[in-house]
């Protein structure tokens, strides 16, 4: 009986190590992945990552402040298009769901690497980006504005890599856009800053 048991274990330990030899020889068929590379990867050289934001990129530099430039890379294989989000996820308007949208642009194309300081305010830009209308109710960028007497609000840049180019025009909503995004995100980027005044 103990031979019986012993030479059952010595076979599943030699299956066992042959399937291991077969998985490093592998490389191709059924060998193992290498680890993931970087994600998409969002920065700024006018803003450091969750730090305060300058007060030029602000409504306390006017109501026409100037977005600032943003970079990105690691972009994903397959991508067509870029999205971009800046909204104040610290607001409850009307006590919804909703928060501040600050800043919504699509359709930026999936070559592209930066994105300017003071991207001008156009619905429609030279390289077929679409910019819609800010919670202010203008098209573009609108600078942070949170009031004094609260706490720092947390502005959220966040860019999508999409695998198509958005069938919408400036009309849309932020609601359009992230509904027609959804299905078609291969990876975000988020750049977040503080302000109040």
């Amino acid at each position: 009986m103990l031979k019986k048991t012993i030479a059952g274990v010595a076979v599943l330990v030699a299956i066992s190590f042959g399937a291991l030899l077969a998985q490093d020889k592998g490389g191709g068929k059924g060998g193992q992945k290498g680890p993931a590379g970087p994600g998409l990867t969002l920065t700024s050289p006018d803003l450091v990552d969750g730090a305060v934001i300058p007060d030029k990129f602000t409504q306390k530099g006017g109501a026409t402040a100037g977005s600032p430039k943003l970079e990105w890379s690691n972009v994903p294989a397959g991508t067509v298009t870029f999205a971009l989000l800046m909204h104040d996820p610290d607001v409850a308007m009307a006590k919804k769901m909703d928060d501040v949208t600050h800043w919504m642009a699509f359709n930026i194309p999936g070559s592209a690497t930066s994105l300017p300081a003071s991207v001008p305010n156009d619905p429609k830009l030279a390289d077929g980006t679409i910019q819609i209308m800010n919670t202010g109710r203008r098209v573009g960028y609108m600078g942070p504005g949170a009031p004094a007497p609260g706490p720092y609000h947390h502005y959220t840049f966040i860019l999508f890599a999409l695998d198509t180019t958005l069938s919408l025009g400036p009309d849309a909503t932020r609601a359009d856009v992230e509904k027609a995004m959804d299905g078609h995100i291969l990876a975000k980027g988020v750049l977040a800053g503080r302000f109040h005044q």
